[in-house]
């Protein structure tokens, strides 16, 4: 398991999520969908804020802001345990 990346709390930061090996992350529209449902409960979740997004096949970028130091990386950990998603590591 990947060590976890601290964030300062209240400070956004730019989240790069590339494809395992830099293969496409998505292949489909439906994918783009599935992501994007995925990152809104895991943000919820971890309370982070995103604020903007930008999804490629590969990679994915994010600006987000976190409520604690590892709140982002939590989230990013939750949403490549999802099914589905799991190629996105």
């Amino acid at each position: 398991m990947r060590r976890l990346r601290m964030y300062l709390p209240g400070i956004p930061a730019h989240v790069v999520q590339r494809g395992h090996n830099r293969a496409a992350c998505f292949l489909h529209e439906a994918d783009y969908l599935t992501y994007l449902d995925a990152l809104a409960v895991a943000a919820r979740r971890y309370e982070v804020d995103i604020h903007a997004y930008v999804l490629m096949t590969n990679p994915v970028h994010l600006l987000a802001t976190s409520s604690e130091d590892t709140s982002i990386s939590c989230m990013m950990s939750l949403l490549l345990a999802l099914p589905g998603l799991r190629e996105l590591g």
